[in-house]
């Protein structure tokens, strides 16, 4: 099982549209995102162009958490606070957005993949038997480079990507 994983968007429209069509295009069923999503109507500019499963969590520039839980419960979308634990393809994944306690985290054998946002920086490194992953910068802001990432379940093998 392939999934997509991207972090901190920042009500970038283009980049939001054109990460989230190419998840389409490529026939990702399930996105990840780690925070900084930022305002509500972001949630609608992916749910125009992207039809697969998508689990969020919050980031520390979602200010807005009451109305971004109601537009994602609305259009069936999965947000949570971090830490946020999920099992998919008999993998669990944990998604953070700071990057708190990672190196402790995947030391002690908490998740089989440790996901993280807020640096903006990509970053990928195996730790034991755990993937530690941060996509990097969606909205390009800080580095002048949007990345995202594909990951593959079944061998944990990673496609960091730029858009």
């Amino acid at each position: 099982m392939r999934i997509g994983v991207i972090s901190d968007t920042h009500d970038r429209q283009d980049a939001v549209r054109e990460a989230f069509s190419l998840f389409q295009r490529e026939g990702v069923l399930h996105v990840l995102h780690l925070g900084d999503i930022i305002a509500p109507f972001v949630l609608r500019w992916i749910r125009e162009v992207y039809e697969g499963k998508l689990t969020l969590v919050l980031g520390n520039n979602d200010g807005e958490k009451l109305f971004l839980k109601k537009t994602a419960v609305s259009l069936g979308m999965d947000l949570h606070v971090p830490p946020h634990t999920l099992s998919l393809h008999n993998r669990t994944l944990l998604m953070l957005h700071e990057p708190v306690a990672v190196q402790a985290l995947a030391r002690g054998g908490a998740a089989d993949v440790i996901l993280y946002g807020h640096t903006h920086e990509t970053h990928q490194e195996r730790m034991g038997n755990t993937l530690i992953l941060n996509p990097g910068e969606a909205c390009g802001w800080l580095h002048g480079k949007r990345t995202a990432a594909f990951l593959n379940l079944e061998n944990l093998e990673v496609e960091l990507f730029s858009f």
